[in-house]
């Protein structure tokens, strides 16, 4: 039999061959996004719980989420929710067969990018 313990060989296909490209990454944080929408979900679902229960299981769940390290976990998830919108609103376009080239995917990629860092910001401007 032949040996197949050549250590000269290298590991195919291995992480560090592979150029990361907007495809890739754009569906990498899409998975991400939707993830953490479920995370911060639950949150809410946690503050809605503790204001029936009582009003100072309320006060207590209030003020974690509003505190610096809640709103900025709610900052993060307002920006994944317009991520995962404009990224979800790109995905019906390629079920359309619209957009499909590697120029125009990349592309529609970048505008993705720009459009949820901008409607996060209108967002938290709007609610001010």
């Amino acid at each position: 039999m032949a040996e197949t313990s050549n250590t000269n060989r290298p590991l195919s296909p291995h992480l560090t061959i592979y150029r990361r490209e907007m495809g890739m990454m754009m569906s990498i944080v899409h998975r991400i996004t939707g993830v953490g929408m479920a995370f911060t979900a639950a949150l809410l679902v946690w503050w809605f719980l503790a204001a029936a229960t009582s009003a100072s299981y309320f006060a207590f769940v209030d003020g974690l989420l509003t505190s610096w390290v809640g709103s900025f976990v709610l900052f993060v998830s307002l920006w994944a929710f317009w991520y995962h919108f404009f990224n979800g609103v790109r995905h019906l376009r390629w079920d359309m067969a619209k957009g499909l080239g590697l120029g125009q995917s990349a592309r529609t990629g970048w505008y993705v990018m720009i459009l949820s860092v901008l409607f996060t910001t209108l967002s938290i401007y709007l609610t001010l």
